[in-house]
C-alpha cells in the first residue's frame, strides 16, 4: 500500500516559498513514518493550498489566510493516521 502524498501550493509572485518550504519541513519530520513525500508546486494568483492525495487540507482562500503549524499537522494527521497523536500539539494553546 502506498503512502499518502502532500502537495503544497503557493502562489511564486507572492514569494510564498519560504513558508511553504518551512511548513514542507514541518511535516516532514512530524510525519516522517506516514508520508510518501510532500512536494511543493509553484502556483500564482495568491494561491496557498495543502492537499493530501488531492483532498484539500488547507485554503487561504476559502480558510482565511495561513494555517498555523499545529492545525495544519492536526488536519493531515487527521486524513494519514487518525489515530496518532501528536504530543504537544494537540494540546489547547494555553494548556
Amino acid at each position: 500500500m502506498s503512502k499518502p502524498r502532500v502537495e503544497i501550493e503557493y502562489c511564486t509572485g507572492c514569494r510564498w516559498m519560504l513558508r511553504a518550504a518551512w511548513m514542507q519541513q514541518e511535516l516532514l519530520v512530524t510525519f516522517e513514518q506516514e508520508l510518501e513525500s510532500v512536494s511543493l508546486k509553484p502556483g500564482r494568483d495568491g494561491v496557498f493550498e495543502v492537499r493530501v492525495d488531492q483532498a484539500r487540507v488547507w485554503s487561504r482562500v476559502e480558510d482565511g489566510g495561513f494555517p498555523d503549524i499545529r492545525e495544519l499537522k492536526q488536519r493531515v494527521r487527521d486524513l494519514v493516521n487518525p489515530d496518532r497523536a501528536l504530543g504537544h500539539t494537540d494540546r489547547a494553546h494555553g494548556a
